[in-house]
């Protein structure tokens, strides 16, 4: 169900006579932690720069034609439900409107599961321990590291034909020690499925990890990345310029995991965001009208 967007005007400032006027319109599936929102913004004359914050992270907006602009927000998982501020700073020849919109952030209850697994899915062995900080910073600079052009274009697509559990979110407790919250959608998908890009970008990472096995990270441009786990074969270099749609692996049960099925984690802007929200809002035609004013 499509959901219109509580985003209202806090302030707009003039720092100099006759800046541009700026509207927003939004989109998503909700406005939940690990949602993404996409945002329109258009002004009545072109612009020269755009800048958008939110959730004390800098997103980066792409130009649609000269008036029109848009951003996809990541509403990481440990947002707070609550309001928060977009500011939105826009230039124009020297000219700047500065101005913020509340977000409204709904709560939402994820789901717990308590598992009792052999310990070796517990504690990794202490040999292993330096392999997996290494990996871990790795992954870390990939995240932050924001290419300003956009590679991606159009709505991300399923990357394999199979269902997508509702895992994204959860927290597991093993054998009554809690563990870090599921940041991805899990595809029950047999061994050997092929798996393919969901979007145009570049590979950023290609190879077996200690967690999450053969695994392949492609940058979409923005400061959107995904990550593709488990893979039973890798069929991408590091470096390598994917098309949507192009083979980049196959499904497996490589790494921390009980059986064959594909994982796909998606970082915006280092937010962790549900892969499958990715999907929908990418995919939507439209954007909801914003309601001027103070939220309730």
């Amino acid at each position: 169900m499509r959901l219109l967007l509580a985003l209202a005007l806090l302030s707009a400032t003039l720092m100099a006579d006759q800046a541009p006027a700026l509207s927003v319109r939004a989109a998503a599936r909700s406005v939940q932690p690990g949602e993404v929102v996409r945002l329109t913004i258009t002004t009545a004359a072109p612009l020269t720069t755009l800048d958008v914050r939110a959730f004390d992270a800098s997103f980066l907006p792409f130009r649609l034609d000269p008036t029109t602009w848009q951003v996809l927000l990541g509403v990481d998982l440990d947002v707070r439900p609550g309001r928060h501020l977009v500011s939105i700073v826009a230039t124009d020849d020297g000219r700047t409107l500065t101005t913020t919109r509340t977000l409204e952030v709904a709560a939402k209850a994820f789901p717990t599961r308590r598992l009792t697994v052999e310990q070796k899915y517990v504690e990794p062995p202490p040999d292993v321990t330096a392999r997996i900080l290494a990996e871990a910073e790795r992954l870390n600079v990939i995240w932050a590291s924001a290419t300003r052009d956009r590679l991606w274009s159009g709505a991300f697509t399923p990357p394999v034909p199979d269902r997508a559990n509702s895992a994204f979110g959860s927290r597991s407790v093993f054998n009554n020690q809690p563990r870090s919250p599921h940041g991805g959608a899990d595809f029950a998908s047999p061994t050997g499925r092929v798996v393919r890009a969901p979007n145009a970008g570049r590979v950023m990472l290609a190879e077996d990890l200690y967690f999450t096995g053969q695994s392949v990270v492609i940058d979409h441009g923005l400061g959107l990345v995904s990550l593709f786990a488990h893979l039973s074969s890798v069929d991408v270099a590091p470096g390598a310029v994917v098309a949507t749609g192009d083979i980049i692996g196959r499904v497996g049960a490589t790494g921390r995991v009980t059986g064959p099925h594909l994982h796909w984690t998606v970082r915006l802007a280092g937010a962790r965001v549900d892969p499958l929200a990715l999907m929908d809002v990418t995919g939507q035609p439209g954007d909801a009208s914003i309601e001027a004013g103070l939220l309730p």
